[in-house]
């Protein structure tokens, strides 16, 4: 079971890598106010996703991944998410996670292309919460994957 604490680690984690987040959208078109939103949606889509969830064992992960590709699509393009996701996955030695993640990702930038005139409504944590449920029956019907560890 998840410790209290792994949340707010990912959160950190989330904090240490938004620069490299930031230039991805910024490098991508994204303006700097857009790049910050994508900075924001990737904090608070660990917050949400964490706190939606029942510890299933890769629900959480894949919840956090659909909901914040969903997000950045429908709001800032599927070029900007795709940027983000790539920038997000470099550099880490986790081929399995990794293979996972990209696919989730991809269900939730091809749901947030669209529904962007959805996702483009409320703020950044109404937005968020709405595209769970709807992560939820993509995980129940099989669309989001997830691997079971060694």
């Amino acid at each position: 079971m998840a410790s209290p604490f792994d949340s707010l680690k990912k959160a950190a984690q989330a904090v240490v890598g938004a620069p490299h987040v930031f230039n991805a959208a910024r490098d991508a078109g994204a303006s700097a106010s857009a790049a910050a939103d994508v900075m924001a949606a990737s904090a608070a889509a660990i917050q949400i996703a964490s706190s939606a969830t029942d510890g299933t064992p890769g629900l959480e992960n894949a919840v956090r991944h659909f909901i914040w590709q969903a997000y950045i699509a429908g709001r800032h393009g599927s070029a900007v998410a795709e940027a983000v996701a790539a920038a997000h996955e470099e550099g880490r030695n986790t081929p399995h996670d990794t293979r996972i993640d990209l696919h989730n990702n991809a269900a939730g930038r091809a749901y947030g292309e669209a529904s962007s005139a959805t996702i483009g409504r409320g703020s950044l944590t109404d937005a968020l919460k709405a595209l769970v449920p709807v992560a939820q029956e993509k995980w129940a019907s099989d669309e989001l994957i997830w691997v079971k560890p060694h």
